[in-house]
């Protein structure tokens, strides 16, 4: 990835150095900490777990963004997400930059996204920032309607209350695109804890699949033994223990979503269906704090492998009401406490929430800072909710 690439760099300047290369060429040395956004935010962006070494790069990168030394196409980007390039965290480029740059891959051209990082005027990042950001849009649109797809899928397959679902399912539609089905098979597998694989039409009457799985199941593995009990089924895979990629006939969906689960139960124990939260527990009442929070921000870098505190704990549900199309905006009270803390749960169950009728909730949450219009507050980013008692 990009850190390797990063490290190549290094030794090859070392090496070149030691041969007095540069001199004997009349170069100047290159310095490669300008590179060092870039490495940031592909280590980001490619979930590669936060080891020492990368957590090193990323926060180097971090650091050079923050000192306003970052390529004016990283700006670009995290002002189009309202996003302050000065405070800027791991997880904007996460959640900000990296799938604005994703989208022009998965529904256009990447070239777009590569133009971005390496235009040299503000006013031209500026424009292909504007157009990675409507491509964003437009990816979510496509996914909120693929996501409407599966779900009425999943209603079709509604099993008795004494029957669990399968240990693993496969989804399928025929105007599904290609470039977001790895994005619906994530939230399908996170609604459901089972490792799912959603597939588009490719070409030559081959249809294309992106898994993802849960812990416990190695869904790399699990389509190499298929591909081994059945030769033939699938034209081609790869991936790792969490994602992989497969095509496949279109006439052979059938035989492999049976092949597939059957797989799948061969290896699943009981409690790899159970969706489980490690949580750092509870926080004193004084924790919900301001400094706290900023402490936390950017005690990181967070990310895969190395993940930002998570707290758990019980609260007087005070206000509730949806904030854009699918986000739930709460106001709570920790209970034993008179404390009032914001709260935002993102992609909620909307046939679920928002429900007058709960009084007390469990949150497992992130502590946060919100800042708008000037104004900085405290707020809970939920990444669990449930009504008390259930």
């Amino acid at each position: 990835g990009v850190g390797v690439i990063f490290y190549l760099m290094m030794a090859l300047r070392s090496e070149l150095r030691c041969r007095a290369w540069f001199e004997s060429q009349g170069l100047k040395e290159p310095n490669l900490a300008q590179f060092l956004d870039l490495v940031a935010l592909g280590t980001v962006a490619d979930v590669v777990p936060l080891d020492r070494n990368n957590r090193v790069l990323v926060a180097a990168g971090l650091k050079r963004i923050r000192a306003g030394r970052a390529r004016v196409g990283i700006v670009a980007l995290l002002e189009m997400a309202s996003r302050d390039p000065l405070s800027t965290v791991a997880s904007d480029l996460g959640f900000a930059v990296a799938p604005r740059l994703n989208a022009a891959g998965r529904l256009d051209d990447m070239s777009i996204g590569i133009e971005c990082l390496m235009c040299d005027e503000k006013s031209t990042a500026a424009s292909y920032a504007l157009q990675l950001d409507r491509l964003n849009k437009d990816r979510r649109i496509i996914e909120n309607e693929m996501q409407q797809d599966a779900l009425v899928a999943l209603k079709g397959l509604q099993f008795e209350d004494t029957e669990p679902l399968p240990v693993a399912l496969t989804l399928y539609q025929p105007d599904w695109h290609q470039g977001v089905i790895g994005i619906l098979a994530s939230r399908v597998k996170d609604r459901i804890h089972r490792p799912v694989i959603a597939f588009a039409n490719g070409s030559d009457n081959q249809i294309k699949g992106s898994a993802r799985s849960i812990a416990g199941i190695h869904i790399r593995d699990m389509l190499d033994a298929v591909a081994t009990r059945h030769p033939g089924l699938i034209s081609k895979f790869g991936g790792h223990a969490m994602a992989a990629g497969l095509s496949l006939a279109q006439a052979d969906y059938a035989d492999f979503s049976s092949a597939f689960v059957e797989e799948v139960g061969r290896h699943v124990e009981a409690g790899d269906m159970e969706a489980v939260i490690y949580t750092d527990g509870e926080l004193e009442d004084r924790d919900y704090d301001l400094q706290v929070a900023n402490e936390l921000r950017f005690g990181g870098p967070w990310g895969q492998h190395f993940p930002e505190p998570l707290f758990d704990g019980r609260f007087t549900l005070v206000q509730q009401r949806l904030v854009g199309e699918k986000h739930l905006k709460l106001t709570v009270t920790p209970v034993n406490s008179t404390r009032l803390i914001d709260a935002i749960a993102f992609n909620v169950d909307l046939d679920r929430w928002p429900d007058e009728s709960v009084e007390i909730v469990n949150l497992a949450y992130r502590l946060d800072i919100n800042e708008f219009r000037g104004n900085t507050n405290l707020q809970l980013v939920v990444e669990y909710l449930s009504a008390d008692g259930h």
